[in-house]
């Protein structure tokens, strides 16, 4: 087979064509480049009113119903008052309906990333000498929004390079907002230097994983609310452990009216999303069982005067309308640097998996890089609106797909929704309890801790997954969510590598009456190949696993060239000497004559060829090209020839740039073969011929 001859350009021809491309500047380009930027300029001229437009305001009345209570309740994840959750959903369903490529994906707040930014809120106001104690009723209860007067607790302390007069909920916002934006920044940069390749180390095991064990660190921070007991705020790793530890010491002071009331909306809401989930096929729209459960307990809450009464914990005081905007804090953000890199990886790693997986389904392309410029936007802009991180949500993505959505009009949609509550429903949340929230985010943590029933399945179909998978939910969840994350991925990558340092070995046998070749260990009724041994390595060949390559092969086809050929020489050595002391009329000690000169003859082996099986071997390193040569010098000097079959263009480019068939490729014809059955005919022709010149 001859090899296609490739025209190769040079790096400065294929730079010079890029810079060609990218730095012409014409009306068409200018014309695409903003239409590729806000992607809605493409397709919002060619909407079909009449198709879509019922799907699209169905889907977004229902996602804005749900984001509401969503909202409010996040709140208590990311450390921050509820107004901040709703100006997030807001701004993030419009940036998106901007600049997103997908038409199905509903972004906005996050419980994983809402968790996360909350961590890093605590930290902060904990080093800063802030209490964590967030049912201080001079910050809680007794908090209105207006530009003249704010009626929050002030200190008397330099913080970050922000004002005296800054308290505690100023500077928690400062933090989440200077840890947004570096967020946002970083998913940009990503898109503009094309690293969304990071997305691919966080396999569906380790994304999984991370999202199980984030889930139980979210329900156990949430515990305290539903018994209404007041405990500290743990930091640092170990905090899945601390807090239970903690809640068990405070178990007695248990709020009875709050255990009550957690009890009653767990009931109703599991109770409601269980036939939810038994008759989605016969409901048209999911049933907002959430919103009506606020409701009844805010109207329940306000009339029965639960926190007068029982000192039962309340959201507080919601304004209305909107904070006017502020840069965020670029002093606070070399504090936070560090804590925006996974939460940047984590956000446009779910946007993206949800947006391909939403895309293939019904049918249609994304862009993955505008995917990132997306999202990372809808943290960059509304980190000025007092936002926090977003992404997709896969539960909303779901009941946006179920209810009929056909574009991003529906975020529209859901952002008039979220609007009408920032302009005029806010207040009347004033007395909702704080463990009706809680029990809105455990319930919703359903399909996370679900995962622990399909261990056995996953179990079954890759034990390795199932262990990268319970790493990661372990990590994540008795250290922390970024170490959990990290860990993680290092250790999926790991398993990787000892997969290919350790990789499957056989000898193969012939399938009688055909040209194929197969496991002799895994299949019955093979037929060996006389004078041969064919060995398969199911792995690339590198330094990493050069020593077992060897290995595998001398344990397999029963040699060790090395050992076989000092063997052989400490033999002919000692032949020579017993023929010395034979002409003298000695013998070895035992023996006659004639057994001494058999026994030191070196004994026979079966084969004269070894055939490699290179069809799994991908590539080929230095090591390796090195590893291929010792062989074949090694075996050579036993009268034993290595073929090697079925390498791909790589390896053969690979081994022609390591000498491997001599000077000009003059051996390649006898080294290297197309297939093992190739190989394996010139073994036995060579053979045949080998036989008749020794006759």
């Amino acid at each position: 087979m001859e090899r296609k001859v490739h025209i190769q350009l040079s790096r400065r021809q294929i730079i010079k064509a890029k810079l060609r491309k990218s730095c012409s500047c014409t009306t068409k380009r200018l014309k695409n480049i903003v239409m590729d930027f806000f992607p809605v300029l493409r397709w919002l001229p060619k909407y079909h009113c009449r198709e879509y437009i019922c799907g699209d305001v169905m889907s977004g009345v229902v996602i804005g119903i749900i984001l509401v209570p969503q909202a409010i309740a996040y709140s208590l994840l990311a450390g921050l008052k509820p107004i901040y959750s709703l100006y997030t959903s807001f701004f993030a369903n419009i940036i998106y309906f901007l600049m997103g490529t997908s038409r199905h994906v509903s972004v906005g707040i996050f419980s994983l990333l809402s968790l996360m930014v909350g961590q890093v809120v605590d930290r902060e106001l904990l080093l800063a000498g802030f209490d964590l104690n967030d049912d201080d009723d001079a910050i809680s209860n007794s908090y209105e929004w207006n530009s003249n007067n704010s009626n929050v607790t002030t200190f008397n302390l330099t913080l970050g390079g922000l004002n005296a007069e800054c308290g505690r909920e100023c500077y928690a916002i400062g933090i989440a907002t200077a840890l947004t934006f570096l967020a946002g920044v970083y998913q940009v940069l990503m898109g503009v230097f094309r690293l969304g390749f990071v997305s691919i180390y966080l396999s569906e095991s380790v994304l999984d994983g991370f999202a199980t064990g984030a889930s139980l660190t979210i329900l156990t921070a949430q515990v305290k609310y539903l018994i209404g007991i007041k405990i500290p705020r743990s930091q640092g790793h170990g905090i899945f452990l601390t807090t239970w530890i903690n809640i068990f010491q405070n178990i007695s002071q248990a709020n009875l009216c709050d255990v009550i009331t957690s009890v009653v909306c767990i009931a109703v809401l599991v109770a409601a999303k269980e036939l939810g989930d038994r008759y989605k096929h016969k409901l048209k729209i999911p049933l907002p069982t959430e919103l009506v459960v606020i409701v009844v307990a805010t109207l329940v809450s306000h009339y029965g005067k639960l926190n007068e009464v029982y000192a039962s914990s309340v959201s507080g005081a919601i304004p209305t309308g909107f904070i006017p905007p502020q840069m965020p804090n670029f002093n606070l953000m070399h504090r936070v640097a560090l804590d925006a890199v996974p939460l940047a990886i984590v956000g446009f790693a779910f946007t993206i998996s949800l947006s391909e997986m939403f895309a293939k389904k019904y049918a249609y392309t994304v862009r993955a890089n505008q995917e990132m410029f997306a999202i990372g936007f809808c943290n960059i802009i509304p980190s000025f609106f007092h936002c926090f991180a977003t992404s997709a949500a896969l539960a909303k993505t779901l009941v946006k797909s179920s209810t009929g959505c056909q574009t991003q009009v529906s975020s529209v949609i859901s952002a008039v929704v979220v609007l009408l509550v920032l302009l005029f429903l806010a207040p009347l949340f004033y007395s909702l309890q704080k463990c009706v929230l809680a029990c809105i985010i455990i319930v919703s943590l359903r399909g996370a801790l679900r995962k622990f029933r399909d261990v056995p399945q996953r179990y079954h179909m890759n034990k390795v997954d199932t262990l990268v998978w319970c790493v990661t939910v372990f990590s994540s969840a008795l250290i922390s969510t970024e170490m959990g994350l990290l860990i993680g991925v290092l250790f999926s990558i790991l398993c990787i590598v000892v997969r290919t340092q350790r990789p499957r070995t056989a000898l193969l046998g012939q399938i009688q009456s055909t040209a194929f070749y197969e496991d002799d260990w895994e299949y019955e009724s093979l037929c060996p190949v006389p004078n041969a041994k064919i060995f398969r390595f199911e792995a690339p060949l590198y330094y990493a696993n050069k020593d077992f390559f060897l290995k595998s092969l001398y344990r397999m086809t029963g040699l060790d060239p090395t050992l076989e050929a000092a063997k052989r020489k400490k033999n002919e050595k000692k032949q020579k000497e017993h023929l010395k002391e034979g002409n003298r009329g000695t013998t070895v000690k035992g023996l006659d004559q004639a057994d001494t000169a058999l026994h030191l003859v070196p004994k026979q082996v079966d084969f004269q060829t070894i055939i490699i099986d290179c069809s799994s071997v991908t590539f080929l390193d230095t090591a390796g090209i090195i590893t291929l040569k010792e062989i074949l010098k090694d075996y050579s000097e036993l009268k034993i020839t290595v073929l090697l079959a079925c390498c791909n263009p790589s390896v053969i480019d690979s081994l022609k740039r390591g000498d491997y068939f001599g000077k000009d490729c003059k051996k390649m014809h006898e080294l290297l073969f197309y297939s093992i059955h190739g190989a394996v005919q010139f073994a036995r022709d060579r053979k045949l011929v080998a036989d008749g010149s020794a006759v």
